[in-house]
């Protein structure tokens, strides 16, 4: 799929000569260099490691600049962010035992939405400069970019965290009224962006375009970042993947044969909430990954998570990589998040009305 992708735009490039480029691009260690460097008024020498590419193909200049610096880091962050939205549904729908369940359900979606829209309309001023002794001025400013994602990974956290506290009474969360806890908070800030867009003035576009989920503006860095924090977390949800299959049966179930439920469940819900979190702070909020993936999955390998959770993360960032490159396929460029919708909303109706509902 990322082959495929990268071969895909308004400058067509053969797949071979993508995979050339992408190998030519790839660098081991070749050795130790010295330098030297100014830290304010002294110059200290310093050493670093050299990089080569063992790979030297001929590949057009063009095209390897389109393939690594533009469609790559597209592609890459598309398949994190699918990865993590599928690996927080599937979670989410066992769980909750409800195949309705997507990682909005405890309002992290809804969170990272007030948290990018709130910076979009008021920007904080986050250029600073720290002046320090021998190094000198530092800045320690966030680019516009940066404090968007910034503030979309906080709203997340704050509001999962949140539905998570209004849920917990006596150190114990029933299932049902999280549920509620999470749909109330659901309302209450989808009624706080409605606000901030009366507010937006000029910048309305901007968070018409975060809220239907994107992946233009994606860097090596943004994959760097999401790179860093999604496998750690989707090992963690893994492991609880056996858990998971006994809490199907209910918790009092699980208690009986050993499963430390109420732990279990902090667990799930912050890794699921952390690993989504990770995801739309750079993306926005993209639909129908979380909900439509797993579904999809759990027909073809069962509900066992211990496969259909590695089995549906895979997937979603192949589903998500395919549906971005449908998206900028095209004489005019798309938000995936239609695309993503456009595809999973008749997928969905087309699951209700030829299986019933207990067998999704």
């Amino acid at each position: 799929m990322v082959i495929a992708s990268a071969a895909i735009g308004p400058v067509r490039i053969p797949p071979i000569e993508v995979v050339k480029a992408v190998l030519n691009a790839l660098v081991v260690p070749a050795g130790i260099e010295t330098t030297s460097q100014g830290v304010g008024p002294l110059t200290l020498p310093g050493v670093t490691l050299a990089y080569r590419s063992p790979f030297a193909f001929p590949v057009d200049g063009v095209h390897q600049q389109i393939v690594v610096g533009v469609r790559l880091p597209r592609i890459l962050m598309g398949a994190l962010v699918g990865f993590a939205l599928a690996a927080a549904g599937t979670v989410m729908q066992g769980f909750f035992r409800n195949p309705m369940a997507d990682p909005s359900i405890i309002g992290v979606s809804s969170g990272a939405a007030v948290g990018a829209v709130a910076f979009i309309v008021f920007p904080a001023a986050l250029s600073a400069t720290l002046t320090l002794p021998v190094v000198g001025a530092v800045d320690l400013g966030l680019s516009y970019g940066a404090g968007v994602s910034f503030f979309a990974f906080v709203g997340a956290l704050v509001a999962a965290f949140g539905v998570y506290a209004i849920a917990t009474r006596h150190g114990r969360t029933p299932v049902a009224t999280l549920l509620l806890a999470g749909v109330a908070v659901q309302t209450f800030l989808g009624a706080v962006i409605s606000y901030l867009q009366l507010q937006a003035g000029e910048s309305l576009r901007r968070i018409v375009a975060w809220l239907m989920g994107h992946l233009s503006g994606a860097a090596w860095s943004d994959v760097a970042v999401t790179a860093v924090v999604v496998p750690p977390l989707f090992a963690v949800l893994l492991v609880y993947a056996r858990d998971l299959n006994v809490m199907l049966l209910g918790e009092e179930e699980a208690r009986g044969l050993g499963i430390a439920v109420e732990r279990t469940k902090r667990i799930l819900l912050g890794a699921s909430a952390l690993i989504t979190a990770a995801g739309v702070a750079f993306a926005g909020v993209i639909g129908f990954v979380g909900l439509i993936v797993p579904h999809m999955l759990r027909l073809v390998v069962g509900p066992d998570h211990r496969v259909l959770l590695p089995s549906a993360a895979l997937a979603g960032g192949s589903f998500l990589v395919a549906a971005d490159t449908l998206a900028r396929a095209g004489s005019t460029e798309l938000p995936v998040g239609i695309v993503t919708a456009a595809v999973g909303a008749p997928f969905f109706v087309y699951l209700l009305v030829t299986r019933e509902v207990h067998e999704l």
